[in-house]
């Protein structure tokens, strides 16, 4: 599984790397704007990511744009639900509009509130279909 980790925060990052590393190849960029121009890489070089985990808020491209623009990216490619990455968002706001806003507008497949319980977050990896 390739995963790409985004996030402007140094722990954030450090915390999913460590927990993924076991069962993936994880990659990580620090704001949207690098995500993106990784997604599209990926796709380019035919090693789409499996998982991006994105936050919301972060410097140069928030995560709701950056969403939007590798969803656009897949479709542009005519991938379908089925081959399209699956994205959890990750974040520190609780906030329905931002839920609502990752899911309807950017097409996440799950919304996590920080601090993630690695318990929990496997959890979330299996019910989508990426884990043992």
């Amino acid at each position: 599984m390739r995963v790409l980790i985004v996030d402007d925060d140094f722990y954030s990052r450090v915390m999913l790397h460590d927990m993924m590393r076991p069962v993936a190849e994880c990659h990580i960029a620090v704001n949207g704007e690098e995500a993106v121009g990784a997604f599209k890489k990926a796709l380019e070089d035919g090693r789409p990511y499996d998982l991006v985990c994105m936050d919301l808020v972060m410097p140069e491209m928030d995560g709701q744009q950056a969403l939007r623009e590798m969803r656009g990216y897949e479709n542009d490619r005519g991938l379908s639900d089925i081959q399209r990455c699956k994205v959890v968002v990750i974040s520190m706001l609780e906030d329905s509009r931002e839920t609502n806003d990752a899911f309807f507008l950017g097409g996440a497949d799950c919304f996590l509130v920080k601090p993630i319980d690695e318990e929990r977050f496997m959890a979330e990896l299996r019910a989508l279909g990426l884990t043992a």
